[in-house]
């Protein structure tokens, strides 16, 4: 297997999968949807919704039921990139390598268009009840999807974040950020992507936990790439955590150290992967990959 040419591969049906989903550009809210479709087309990793679909395989998923459910999540995290780029939060004028929302089209269609897109993706998952109405395992997705993106999720993490900007904050509330801000959508789509494949409860908790490392070891490295990397190779500013004045695993451990808890909490999810009895060669190749990203 030729991880990377896989990678590119699913990236790009993936890209095709969301752009059935878009919305129209036309009427009256026709500028609405030119932001909205703006975001969600200006690339990116897709790395959440190849997630849940690697998961779904792994249980011996087949069908097109999680195919909505993993736009949805794509367009959850795009209307998150959107806000967190407003001058009221992180003022980004750059990411993926292009403007921002805001930048193009105004701070409050930036505002608009991400909460758009937040209610956007709870009515394509609901399109998931046409795919496969005999799936009983719909309701349960859709519940783990909404827990994980509310107060006790991203926008929680979100919320603590922001109120704490500029702050001298303690690691543990730190690390209470990182799980929800953004182990909660990784955690969220390896756990949707079981439920739809119909697996245990007790293999579902083992994809939250694996989602868990994963995601506070890709919100690390984030931290460090911030420090080390380029605008141009990162396609966003960096330095922006020192110019908001944010707490990160590097200020507080330096690079070194917060190198090595990278490497062990992806060695930590990919020894509970292998754990398992079904096997996914691209998946953990994926989860591997993370730990030596560059953007």
């Amino acid at each position: 297997m030729n991880f990377r040419e896989e990678l590119e591969s699913r990236t790009e049906q993936v890209n095709k999968l969301i752009g059935k989903f878009l919305p129209k550009e036309e009427g009256f809210s026709v500028e609405m949807a030119k932001a909205m479709n703006y975001s969600m087309l200006a690339g990116g990793k897709r790395l959440r919704p190849i997630l849940m679909w690697e998961t779904y395989r792994l249980f011996g998923g087949k069908g097109q039921v999680v195919a909505p459910f993993m736009v949805a999540m794509e367009m959850i995290h795009t209307h998150s990139l959107i806000h967190d780029d407003l001058p009221a939060l992180d003022n980004d004028e750059y990411r993926r390598g292009k403007p921002t929302t805001h930048a193009v089209f105004g701070e409050a269609m930036g505002i608009l268009s991400g909460d758009a897109l937040l209610n956007y993706a709870y009515e394509v998952a609901f399109h998931s009840f046409h795919v496969e109405p005999e799936n009983k395992n719909i309701p349960l997705a859709l519940q783990i999807l909404a827990a994980k993106t509310g107060i006790y999720g991203m926008l929680g993490g979100q919320g603590v974040d922001v109120t704490n900007e500029g702050r001298e904050i303690p690691e543990d509330m730190l690390l209470y950020i990182y799980r929800n801000k953004t182990s909660a959508l990784i955690e969220s789509s390896m756990m949707t992507g079981a439920v739809l494949a119909g697996t245990s409860n007790k293999k579902i908790r083992i994809m939250e936990e694996i989602g868990r490392k994963v995601g506070l070891a890709f919100q690390i490295q984030d931290d460090i790439l911030d420090v080390t990397s380029t605008t141009q190779e990162l396609g966003k500013p960096v330095h922006s955590d020192e110019k908001n004045h944010k707490v990160t695993c590097v200020t507080i451990h330096g690079l070194q150290k917060a190198s090595r808890m990278v490497e062990e909490l992806s060695r930590d999810a990919i020894a509970l992967l292998d754990g398992l009895e079904e096997k996914n060669e691209f998946l953990r190749e994926l989860i591997l990959s993370l730990i030596t990203r560059t953007k």
